[in-house]
């Protein structure tokens, strides 16, 4: 694609990255076939090809307005289009560049200031979270439908984990939500790997992996909760710890980013590229072991959910259900799996009605099965799918470790 940068875009700090994004795109649309947004809305600007146009646009000079910021906002940030471009365009970088670019130019109403700031103030902070989840459990029937359904329909009670006892150690990313909405995430993992002779460390100094912050156009906020967590994590890193393992797909593909996005901070930079190195989903570190040494064999129907986050962003699709079918378990057939299921972080409260279009459609194709249990790999997915009431949403590891 040919670009005429202004000096502007050229001078921010990922301008020329911009340009290079850009010029890689050859126009060919393959990408609107795979859009979510573009299947549903059948607006070009709604779609890939569209929204590279738009930010084009306004890095070349041209005045952005409130629909430019929408077109941008309703994009779910899926990455299917970059596992269907033949180019290797790094949409989602041209993305977070573009709309930050707009953020500066075209002013929020005051209702969505309010609203991004208040996420941004809640969802971060496990304690905080933790104290308004119960609130919205006692107050549940006095709830409209719309927040019932983002409470858990049951919460899990949390295990108890496995002390230290191995020689091989992983450190474990614990989240903001999860330990709030689903607390035995992270334990059923500790007790899964403890059989498979490896530990878990608990770093609690390391919170929120940045994501929410970042794509909700507090970057620099996000970044720094990057920076935090690598000084978190460093000291045990050193003393030997093999990986950063996360349980929750959409804050392993952001810590799997650390390295570029902190790529020009000369502080930085080389311990970010390291935690990457380091970052691991649970299924990565699950699928090289012996897992017959864990003794299941399991006789249960599922559907698996494959997040956006494992098969775009992470371009770990089918490794889960190569893992669950080693255990026993029987998959059913899922339809268009490559499709977003609406969840996208806080995509499902900024864009409710698109999101519940494509929560009903996901379910649909998981539903066709007719299995009786639907199992994914990250904790936004669950909740939103597990909110419509219909076939229960369980995380994989649960399931694993409830059979041991």
């Amino acid at each position: 694609m040919q670009t005429h940068l202004n000096q502007e875009a050229l001078a921010l700090p990922r301008g020329p990255e911009a340009e290079g994004i850009l010029r890689s795109c050859v126009h060919c649309g393959f990408c609107n076939a795979t859009c979510p947004t573009y299947q549903l809305l059948g607006d070009e600007l709604d779609g890939p090809r569209g929204r590279i146009y738009l930010i084009k646009q306004v890095l070349e000079g041209a005045e952005p307005g409130a629909s430019t910021r929408e077109h941008l906002d309703r994009c779910l940030g899926c990455r299917g289009c970059e596992t269907t471009c033949p180019s290797g365009v790094q949409y989602h970088h041209l993305l977070d560049i573009g709309r930050a670019q707009v953020e500066r130019q075209v002013p929020r109403p005051l209702g969505q200031r309010l609203r991004n700031a208040g996420l941004r103030a809640l969802l971060p902070h496990p304690l905080v979270f933790k104290t308004l989840l119960r609130a919205g459990e006692n107050l549940r029937p006095l709830l409209p439908e719309t927040l019932r359904a983002k409470l858990p329909r049951r919460i899990q009670p949390a295990g108890s984990r496995p002390r230290p006892r191995h020689a091989r150690r992983v450190l474990l990313l614990e989240g903001c939500v999860q330990p709030g909405l689903s607390p035995n995430t992270n334990a059923a993992a500790a007790r899964v790997l403890d059989r498979l002779g490896i530990s878990v460390t608990a770093v609690r100094e390391a919170g929120c992996c940045g994501a929410l912050d970042y794509h909700l156009n507090a970057q620099d906020a996000g970044l720094e909760r990057a920076r935090r967590n690598i000084d978190a994590w460093w000291p045990a890193l050193e003393d030997g710890a093999e990986a950063i393992v996360q349980t929750a797909s959409g804050c392993g593909a952001f810590v799997k980013d650390y390295g570029h996005l902190l790529a020009g901070d000369p502080r930085y930079a080389a311990k970010a590229r390291r935690v990457s190195e380091l970052a691991r989903d649970l299924v990565e570190v699950l699928r090289d072991e012996p897992l017959e040494r864990l003794g299941i064999r399991a006789d249960l129907r599922l559907a698996f959910h494959c997040p956006c986050t494992l098969q775009h962003a992470q371009k770990l699709g089918g490794a889960v259900e190569e893992v669950l079918a080693r255990l026993g378990f029987q998959l059913t057939a899922v339809p268009d799996a490559h499709l977003c299921c609406g969840a996208a972080g806080t995509y499902s409260i900024t864009q409710p009605a698109l999101s519940r279009q494509l929560r009903d459609n996901k379910l649909d194709a998981l539903e066709s099965g007719q299995p009786p249990l639907i199992a994914t790999a990250n904790i936004g997915c669950q909740v939103h799918l597990d909110g419509a009431g219909r076939t229960p949403v369980r995380h994989w590891i649960e399931l694993v470790e409830a059979l041991i």
